[in-house]
């Protein structure tokens, strides 16, 4: 489908962010009267990679290409599941400390197996798909720039 064709919703909220993310915001903007479920997947910043000390992280985003995918997904979202009511995707870039949140993405829906499934494919689809690096800084002071899709094709748990 052509990005001059994606339709989301008004009330669907997508975003690049600075600022620290919010779980709370998340479950509220994607929360509505006729939802029977909620479901939120918060990704954070873990003190280790494949088994090597992590201190920080920090991520760059090449914010417009980003929203569009995100866009593209949200717009996946209501072909594959229509009863989805919301989605939320949010993304965080500069440095982030152990245990900040670096990823929210959360949908409502009537129904839980829908809201799952929608996640999943939210978060899953923005890993292989959107222009995100991180930087991994390890407690020996070295780091290395890796895309988040990478993390997920090499088979690594980063």
């Amino acid at each position: 489908m052509p990005l001059s064709s994606i339709k989301v919703k008004a009330e669907d909220s997508l975003a690049i962010a600075i600022a620290p993310l919010s779980l709370e915001e998340a479950y509220a903007l994607a929360d509505a009267p006729d939802n029977g479920a909620v479901v939120v997947m918060s990704g954070m910043v873990r003190n280790q990679t494949d088994g090597k000390h992590v201190v920080a992280l920090e991520y760059q985003a090449y914010g417009p290409m980003a929203l569009q995918i995100f866009h593209q997904i949200a717009a996946d979202i209501r072909i594959n599941w229509p009863d989805v009511n919301r989605v939320v995707i949010h993304h965080r870039i500069g440095r982030l400390q152990i245990g900040e949140i670096s990823v929210l993405v959360a949908v409502g829906c009537p129904h839980r197996s829908e809201a799952f499934a929608a996640c999943r494919y939210a978060i899953d689809t923005l890993k292989h798909q959107a222009p995100i690096w991180k930087k991994e800084h390890w407690a020996d002071g070295s780091s290395s720039w890796v895309s988040i899709g990478a993390c997920e094709a090499e088979g690594s748990s980063c």
